[in-house]
């Protein structure tokens, strides 16, 4: 395992009273006293914030989920890549393709849509420190070929574009969203809602966009509390203070009822990232220890109260390929001895409360570490304290929950970005040959049996060096009353939850 590396630059944190008012394109602002569609919604998210709503980073999910950015692609249930932004295209030989650009779409700001503005946002995402996850294994050259056409060449060949490009990291945004450093998404986007106003980490508006292409969002606005506490969004949807609670806790979920509560299979598999650059899971030996250490089936029972599956691998359940795929870990080293587990220095095991069930987790792996002989203690913060610290691979542990599927759609991006040397979210600091080799192989192959079959070859050497053990394989519960709120998207993927048919009666 080499021991140098590029140096990771960690992602910038929001300020935490950022007031940003912006000039919308809007001319509807509702109210709350409403009935039927006319009711402004009201959004609890457990994430507040953490890059200034910058499309670059972890922000740019939120901004998708409450329908506020698009890009040239959307998905579909299935992963396949729809019309957005862009109406159609086509492929150019291996490594190019060509997309036509939506007719009569405008942003939010009243700029028109056209090929030079999706040249200038794809130009600047493949440009940005650190270069959002979804690039981590590709390089993107995008020019302008005409007001309409955008043809767009990748470094090697890269099969999974058009979903690669349904990102909500590559946006696109208008000129104006560009002046001073980074992007700034309110007023410049082209989704239904518009951004108007953010509140630092405690609250955003937004104003439905009456400019939009498509079909006109049935809510005339949303109003959105960022709410990290998760029993605090259970309270919130229990008395209606809010219509909408995403990542309602299991320990909330029986409590709410059926009416209330709707759990479906994810993606998502939760993980102890060992950190292998320094410390004590430096040793595989030690990191082979602390995977033996961990039971998955209490977690399931014990934390999740059943409403999640016991760890197979990276990809659990919500992969449904997976499985019959799935090949045995490579390169395992021998686990240490308890006895020389007990001579390690304490190790530093960090989660965040924004995901309610992880401080329990931390609680019963850190019983389980210590049953094995190590020393264990406990950092608890919300995310956006911690996700710096953790990309510099300041903990000797951490536990987070990870959507396998986010990026693109297939897996490729989360195993390059999270475990490969060049990683732009490699909290594992993991950089090992094997593992960027079988990467690199997964995707290059345009045929899809063939690249899961590569995909599930990486797997076995990410496993097989410890560097994560899966932990349990999360399903979602989103927290709404199906008797007056309509149009709610329960998505494995996480892409979004409101849109354009949301709406209260």
């Amino acid at each position: 395992m080499p021991t140098s590396r590029p140096r990771r630059v960690a992602l910038p944190l929001a300020a935490a009273a950022l007031l940003v008012p912006v000039a919308t394109a809007c001319t509807s602002s509702g109210s709350s006293g409403g009935s039927g569609g006319d009711q402004r919604l009201k959004v609890a998210m457990a994430f507040p914030p953490a890059q200034a709503m910058s499309p670059y980073g972890d922000d740019a999910v939120t901004l998708s989920r409450l329908a506020v950015v698009e890009g040239l692609t959307r998905l579909d249930r299935n992963g396949e890549a729809q019309p957005a932004l862009a109406a159609s295209w086509k492929r150019d030989g291996d490594r190019a393709w060509e997309f036509t650009v939506r007719e009569g779409a405008v942003f939010q700001d009243g700029t028109k849509l056209d090929a030079a503005a999706v040249v200038r946002s794809l130009t600047a995402a493949q440009k940005a420190s650190p270069k959002p996850r979804v690039l981590s294994d590709t390089t993107l050259t995008a020019t302008a070929e005409g007001a309409d056409t955008v043809r767009i060449t990748t470094k090697d060949a890269d099969p999974l574009l058009p979903q690669r490009l349904a990102n909500p990291s590559l946006s696109v945004l208008s000129a104006a969203a560009y002046k001073g450093t980074g992007a700034n998404p309110a007023g410049h986007a082209t989704g239904p809602f518009t951004l108007a106003e953010v509140n630092g980490a405690v609250s955003a508006t937004l104003e439905r966009n009456d400019t939009y292409w498509g079909a006109r969002a049935k809510a005339p606005g949303v109003d959105v509390k960022f709410v990290a506490d998760g029993t605090a969004r259970a309270n919130a949807l229990r008395t209606k203070d809010v219509d909408v609670a995403e990542y309602v806790p299991i320990s909330q979920a029986s409590l709410l009822g059926d009416g209330l509560v709707h759990e479906f299979p994810s993606a998502r598999t939760n993980g102890l990232s060992l950190n292998t650059e320094r410390g004590v899971f430096a040793d595989p030996a030690m990191r082979a220890a602390a995977r033996e250490a961990i039971d998955s089936e209490a977690l399931v029972d014990g934390v999740y109260e059943g409403r999640a599956d016991t760890a197979q691998g990276l990809l659990g359940p919500g992969v449904p390929w997976a499985a019959e795929l799935r090949t045995a870990p490579t390169g395992r080293a021998k686990a240490a001895a308890p006895a020389e587990v007990a001579k390690t220095k304490e190790i530093v095991l960090a989660t965040y409360t924004n995901r309610p069930e992880l401080p329990e987790v931390a609680t019963v792996v850190q019983q389980q570490l210590e049953k094995r002989g190590f020393t264990v203690k406990q950092v608890v913060r919300d995310y956006a304290q911690m996700e710096a610290d953790a990309l510099a691979g300041k903990y000797d542990a951490f536990i987070q929950a990870r959507n396998t599927l986010l990026d693109t759609a297939d897996p490729v991006s989360y195993l390059a970005s999270d475990f490969t040397c060049d990683g732009s979210f490699n909290i594992t600091q993991l950089c090992a040959k094997p593992v960027d080799t079988a990467v690199d192989k997964a995707a290059s192959l345009a045929d899809t049996d063939a690249r899961h079959r590569a995909e599930m070859t990486a797997e076995a050497a990410i496993l097989g060096s410890d560097a994560l053990v899966p932990l349990v394989h999360e399903r979602f519960v989103q927290g709404y009353d199906d008797t007056r709120v309509r149009g709610v998207a329960l998505d494995p993927m996480e892409r979004t939850l409101i849109t354009a048919d949301t709406r209260v009666g």
